[in-house]
């Protein structure tokens, strides 16, 4: 019995020589909501947004997105009021998210020359001279496109 009490008194010593630290003060949890980046956007907020250019002039709204092999966002499909599509370089627009609004830095009279296609005559978004032409109409050069290999081992 000794020798469990010189063991307690001993355990019992060494604790009362540790330092005791105080616990981390309470944090303050702020009640107002967290907002996204503003470079941060969902499809579902995109899809539907009305697209204007110069004057606040509605030419159409985002119809569909385009994704590029490594699921970066090329483009957007914009439907005009006369039920053509203009594809759009993702970097052309900017948004105004909460008025559901992007704006093209376009005339009137460039808009009146935007190359248009139907629902059944897509182009071909990534040969080199579609992507050329599309991004210079915009006053944009296109960013070099990365492909994903997919090997079966």
């Amino acid at each position: 019995m000794l020798k469990y009490t010189l063991r307690a008194t001993t355990a019992a010593a060494l604790l009362s020589a540790v330092p005791v630290f105080a616990a981390d003060p309470p944090r303050v949890v702020s009640a107002q909501p967290v907002v996204a980046a503003s470079s941060s956007f969902r499809a579902k907020q995109v899809l539907g947004t009305k697209i204007l250019i110069a004057g606040n002039t509605a030419i159409g709204t985002v119809e569909d997105l385009v994704f590029d092999d490594a699921g970066n966002l090329e483009y957007l499909i914009v439907s005009t009021d006369t039920n053509k599509l203009v594809s759009v370089p993702w970097d052309a627009a900017k948004w105004d998210l909460e008025k559901k609004v992007g704006t093209l830095n376009l005339t009137v009279d460039q808009y009146k020359t935007i190359p248009t296609f139907t629902a059944t005559t897509y182009p071909s978004f990534y040969t080199p001279v579609y992507r050329t032409q599309t991004y210079k109409f915009y006053g944009l050069t296109p960013r070099e496109l990365r492909r994903i290999e997919r090997r079966i081992p």
